[in-house]
């Protein structure tokens, strides 16, 4: 019998869905970063788990550090335990994914193949589909194959697909957000939704973080002075050219790498590598730095991030293979003394920078932002390594490869 082009498409997208279960989820590092300083599962090599961008299953414990264990299938709570389980969830979700794939058109089924595996690394072009497909079984359909928590036909696409093909453990829409180079982005209940998968990330949330580590503010004795005698912070702070939003300082230890990157689109790329790229490359900047560790780290950067500025703050998208760390007062509790360092997994986002609630933290008799008044405006953020009382590191100059991005005062 011979096999239709659709078919062996939907084959092949099977075959590229994301890892899930336990043990995947203990290798790839998704547990706290605890004592000892360094990542955990940094030379994992499962390109499935780790591919560009793609916040692969096993680290889907967002970045409070927590696995989500048993959460195979499409379940919204763990499956009972017991010998068939886990099996007959694997069966119910082949079965519904199938039902919906088969709906889909030849191009579309080309275009969700082509965003699954470049995982995020290329740009690829939104899917656009109704928001829910009735994907009841037809007849003859085998017995067991319609889920029994799920409405077929009132299952969210996007959360489906994003299910299978990237964040197994995957429960609710509210645990993720839709990224701004989508067509879908900022919509209400559009008639078609992108269905995407890496149109959207992970949200993180910061309530309990065990990866949130206290750091002082201090930055172990960087020298941030520019060329013309003024900090960089400083230069934002002089009256003149308002044009851009936000600057970027790229530094290797305590040695800035290259010139300041001015920001005036509302998202910028920040990447080592990345196919079809267009932003801030760090791979293209002269760095006469030998270290071992830096060019090791300067290699897994690989896609990088994502800074977007939107209506409701500066928002980081962690498009990398690897865990980013992130400092920002305005991430903290507006009365704590001691900013913390936050965890990112990879494919998660994070709200880094809150405009309104920098201002609130510029307070007359606050001697630690107003001895620095720029602090409150300046985001510090470390590829791969962290940084502060739980790690070897307790300043982000002694961090590889780490980002300083400091934000227009309108």
């Amino acid at each position: 019998m011979f096999r239709t082009k659709r078919s062996a498409l939907v084959r092949r997208l099977w075959r590229s869905r994301a890892p899930g279960g336990e043990d995947e989820e203990e290798g790839a590092g998704g547990g706290g970063g605890g004592g000892g300083g360094e990542l955990r599962g940094e030379g994992t090599t499962d390109g499935r788990a780790h591919g560009a961008g793609g916040g692969g299953a096993g680290r889907a414990g967002c970045c409070l550090g927590k696995a989500v264990r048993g959460a195979k299938g499409h379940h919204p709570h763990p499956p009972a335990a017991g010998p068939g389980a886990a099996g007959c969830a694997e069966a119910d979700l082949k079965a519904l994914t199938h039902s919906v794939l088969k709906k889909l058109k030849e191009r579309q089924l080309e275009l969700l193949l082509q965003a699954v595996e470049s995982r995020g690394g290329t740009r690829t072009a939104c899917l656009l589909l109704p928001g829910r497909l009735d994907c009841r079984p037809g007849p003859g359909a085998p017995a067991g194959s319609q889920p029994a928590q799920q409405p077929p036909s009132s299952y969210s696409l996007p959360l489906l697909l994003c299910k299978v093909f990237r964040w197994p453990d995957l429960r609710h829409s509210s645990e993720v957000k839709r990224l701004c180079c989508c067509e879908s982005y900022g919509k209400i209940n559009p008639e078609l939704v992108c269905c995407n998968p890496h149109h959207l990330s992970r949200l993180c949330e910061l309530a309990d973080c065990p990866d949130a580590v206290p750091s002082s503010a201090e930055t172990g004795g960087t020298n941030y002075l520019a060329p013309g005698g003024l900090s960089d912070s400083q230069l934002l702070l002089e009256p003149g050219d308002r044009s851009h939003w936000c600057v970027v300082a790229y530094w290797e230890e305590k040695t800035r790498v290259g010139r300041l990157y001015c920001v005036q689109e509302p998202s910028l790329d920040i990447f080592y590598d990345l196919p079809q790229g267009n932003g801030f490359c760090l791979g293209q900047l002269n760095s006469d730095n030998k270290s071992q560790l830096v060019q090791k780290v300067r290699s897994k950067i690989g896609c990088g991030i994502q800074l977007t500025r939107e209506v409701d703050g500066v928002w980081v998208y962690n498009r990398s293979s690897y865990p980013i760390f992130i400092k920002s007062a305005t991430l903290d509790n507006p009365d704590s003394r001691t900013l913390l360092v936050h965890k990112v997994f990879p494919g998660f986002s994070i709200k880094a920078f809150d405009y309104e609630k920098a201002y609130s933290l510029q307070r007359p008799n606050d001697h630690e932002f107003m001895q620095q008044p720029w602090t409150g405006f300046t985001v510090q953020i470390s590829f791969v390594k962290g940084w502060g009382q739980c790690y070897t590191r307790q300043f982000i100059s002694s961090c590889p490869c780490w980002l300083e991005v400091i934000f227009n005062s309108r």
